[in-house]
């Protein structure tokens, strides 16, 4: 506390000072009877110099910033993708922080070097063509690379993905995270937020939950109005309702009534085959399992507000957007052992953020992700059940196995 009050003490007493100082130079103009654009030579060399100075510790402390604090220590980058996101930011840094060097450089050099003589008429120069094309195109130039090789990055990350990615779907809502893995058959069952439920929040379409949903809509769920009790309610002349209530209450009825004529056509137009879709997803809440070297194809959505799936060291992010499904592709390449060795770290795991504010315990949206060698995730497959109950892995643990091996050995390779 008391080093605080120093410091804070030297700041004002400093300011104070500088402010006399300013105010003697003022008196001896005054009392020298010189006009205030009059600038004596020597004040006008001091003013010179310092530029030089200044510019000295200008670069002497971003310099010194860079290395104490430019480094966000995240490790390598543990995707494919990742490593050409990592080559095209330290082009950027390398173009700004040149042009950053060069601008300053002319500008307290020439701020310097054409300082005002006595007896010098400063050359008034209007235009140059060439100089103004040299500026203008220079520039143009450099920013059409850096956004081609940015667009063609993204579009490598985002455009549809081919049949050797395996799908996985990330269910975000507040405030967490959920997996929906695709199975054996690599296809995500089908969804609608109509066939949202307690029993089933992720609006998964089966033929069961399509009935479930259809009966909730008519009789309602405990505690709720369903459109049996709100036609009840309306036509009891022994309840009395005022004018508000009643139009409350007729509002309700009519939304569940469409809701319930949906679901309905839903129901009709249904295909059992689509069942098989559903039931071989696994659900996972816990954490997200991924195979090291195999290709993913993720997609996003939300069920209530905008959120942002962030994976740091995947060099990867994408919103999670209510109404819609994103997607981005990316392949891990190190596996989580693999990243605590290279950074040394046996406590390090990786993780999936939320890099949206979307509410008050935004904070608690975090997920654990773990990137397992072939043997290690074919393990813990074989310890998931599928959303209809059945293991997820049944036979074939040997093929399996290969085949994950020649994956991770594909990463090797690269």
């Amino acid at each position: 506390m008391g080093s605080k009050l120093i410091i804070i003490l030297v700041i004002i007493f400093g300011v104070l000072a500088i402010a006399q100082l300013v105010r003697v130079g003022e008196l001896s103009a005054k009392q020298a009877k010189r006009r205030e654009e009059e600038i004596p030579e020597n004040e006008n060399k001091f003013n010179a110099n310092m530029m030089l100075v200044f510019m000295v510790a200008l670069y002497a402390g971003f310099i010194y910033m860079m290395l104490e604090y430019g480094y966000v220590d995240l490790g390598p980058a543990a995707s494919a993708h990742g490593q050409e996101i990592d080559w095209l930011f330290d082009l950027n840094w390398i173009i700004i922080i040149a042009v950053f060097f060069l601008t300053n450089t002319l500008l307290f050099v020439f701020a310097w070097k054409y300082a005002r003589k006595p007896g010098v008429k400063a050359f008034y120069y209007a235009h140059n063509n060439k100089l103004e094309m040299v500026w203008t195109v220079i520039p143009a130039a450099v920013l059409s690379v850096i956004i081609i090789l940015g667009l063609r990055t993204w579009n490598d990350t985002t455009e549809k993905a081919g049949a050797e990615f395996e799908n996985i779907e990330i269910f975000a809502y507040q405030f967490a995270w959920t997996a929906r893995y695709s199975g054996m058959n690599n296809e995500l069952g089908k969804f609608d937020y109509k066939l949202t439920t307690a029993e089933n929040p992720y609006a998964i379409m089966t033929k069961d939950n399509i009935e479930r949903s259809l009966s909730l809509m008519k009789v309602g769920e405990p505690g709720q109005n369903g459109i049996e009790r709100l036609e009840n309610q309306l036509n009891d002349r022994t309840i009395m309702l005022s004018a508000k209530e009643r139009k409350n209450l007729e509002t309700e009825l009519g939304r569940k009534e469409r809701m319930s004529r949906l679901l309905e056509a839903m129901s009709i137009t249904y295909s059992d085959s689509l069942d098989e879709l559903a039931n071989d997803d696994v659900i996972l809440e816990d954490s997200l399992v991924l195979l090291k070297g195999q290709k993913y194809n993720l997609s996003f959505r939300s069920k209530d507000v905008i959120h942002s799936a962030f994976f740091p060291h995947f060099r990867m992010q994408m919103n999670t957007v209510p109404g819609m499904t994103t997607y981005f592709k990316f392949q891990p390449i190190f596996s989580s052992d693999e990243m605590k060795r290279k950074l040394n770290n046996p406590e390090f795991e990786y993780a999936m953020l939320c890099n949206k504010i979307c509410g008050g315990s935004h904070y608690r949206m975090k997920m654990s992700v773990k990137v397992l060698e072939p043997k290690e995730f074919l393990e813990w497959q074989k310890t998931k059940a599928t959303y209809d109950g059945t293991p997820w892995i049944e036979g074939n643990e040997a093929k399996l196995l290969e085949y994950y091996e020649s994956i991770a050995s594909r990463v090797i390779e690269n």
